[in-house]
């Protein structure tokens, strides 16, 4: 019976998760930064291993810092993920790690990685592959309430292990998720094709906008709407509003990391870049709407919301940042608000034309804690707002309001 937790790596996701475990179990954390917590004794390596029954290892397997997607990457040489510090934490523990203890990895690798290049670091033969579906700013949430638990083993059997994890997080969810079982490669390809169902999906309904702002008297929401309805043979309502594209420290990079495994695997086909393409070339189509506005009304473009989402301070894959790349492109500097990211308060009031980059009701809606975004200044008679989530409301007669998308 498992009672007492390990946890490597304790970073921004890691720690949330952490503190989750730990309202249920006696967790000792590490990581290689110094941390502090409420719930998670945080130790040393030595101590976070010997003392724990199951050890979960939640180290980053970041990409190249050129492929995060707050500019162009589909143009870039295709990259796997650095799988260096997994093994090297692999190696790390040997020196602690008994053979009754079992070690779950959560990170996200490509489909084959662990039987090939991970498997012989790991200095015990008790290990699953455990992959969340965790994002920022909702981390805590996800963790308790995920979509479902991912569980890879060398056979893809319900073993022994499988079921100790099964029974320990029993205790944790607020749901009652579903539990798929698999081998390792399935396990690792449930994640990563998970997260670029989801950028294929954006890509989609955002291409849907970029026809309503083309060909005129459409309202994208009608037709995603539709969609969203149609849950028999096309898909399920998230992630089919359309709006600001596809972003995170995730999911660009994932793409790019299936990109490799399609060549690698020589697929014959590249779907991932196409998926990575049309989020640019939208991100583009965007720019050029703010620039084409700024011109018209002489006001210069400032972006609502610098990181990825709102709520956070990351600016990894920033969709913002991508817009405004394409801004700077066609010769203009867009200028960023958001109080989390420069360390500076936002102006108390500008007048131009704003990008509502964010809206947290979108983003958080299915946590139920979802709050109305607040603008993060006032906004001047005069200005311009362009709304691609398609619900501000403005009562001064003398600011423009465009829901784009909607061209009715």
């Amino acid at each position: 019976m498992i009672k007492t937790v390990g946890f490597i790596g304790l970073g921004k996701l890691g720690m949330p998760c952490a503190e989750a475990m730990a309202t249920k179990y006696e967790v000792n954390g590490y990581d290689v930064m110094e941390r502090t917590s409420d719930s998670v004794n945080v130790t040393t390596l030595q101590e976070t291993v010997e003392q724990a029954d199951i050890i979960f290892v939640a180290v980053q397997t970041p990409h190249d810092p050129a492929y995060g997607g707050a500019a162009p990457i589909a143009h870039l040489p295709n990259k796997d993920f650095d799988y260096s510090t997994v093994k090297s934490t692999f190696d790390q523990i040997e020196e602690f790690v008994k053979p009754h203890q079992l070690v779950v990895l959560i990170s996200t690798v490509l489909p084959g990685t662990t039987r090939s290049q991970l498997i012989q670091h790991l200095p015990t033969p008790r290990f699953i592959y455990n992959p969340y579906l965790i994002a920022m700013g909702s981390v805590a949430w996800d963790m308790v309430n995920p979509e479902m638990v991912i569980i890879g083993t060398e056979d893809g059997n319900l073993t022994e292990d499988a079921t100790a994890v099964m029974d320990f997080y029993s205790l944790l969810m607020e749901n009652n998720p579903n539990y798929s079982v698999g081998t390792w490669d399935e396990a690792e390809a449930i994640k990563i094709f998970y997260n670029t169902f989801i950028s294929m999906k954006v890509s989609m309904v955002n291409m849907i906008q970029d026809v309503a702002e083309i060909n005129g008297n459409m309202n994208v929401d009608v037709v995603t709407d539709a969609l969203k309805s149609s849950t028999m043979r096309i898909t399920g309502p998230k992630y089919m509003t359309a709006g600001m594209g596809d972003a995170g420290p995730c999911h660009p990079r994932d793409n790019i990391a299936l990109r490799y495994m399609a060549e690698k695997l020589d697929l014959g086909y590249d779907l991932f870049g196409s998926i990575m393409t049309s989020r640019e070339v939208q991100a583009k189509n965007l720019a050029k709407r703010l620039h084409d506005l700024s011109k018209e009304h002489n006001l210069p473009i400032y972006i609502h919301g610098k990181a990825y989402k709102p709520g956070i301070d990351i600016l990894d894959g920033s969709y913002s940042l991508l817009v405004g790349h394409y801004i700077n492109k066609l010769g203009f500097e867009p200028y960023y608000i958001d109080p989390l990211t420069d360390g500076v308060p936002p102006p108390a009031r500008v007048r131009g034309v704003i990008l509502l980059a964010h809206n947290s009701d979108v983003t958080y809606d299915y946590t139920k804690q979802a709050t109305t975004q607040k603008l993060y200044c006032e906004i001047a008679d005069g200005s311009v707002i362009v709304d691609p989530w398609r619900t501000y409301q403005s009562q001064n007669d003398k600011i423009t309001v465009i829901h784009y998308g909607n061209t009715r």
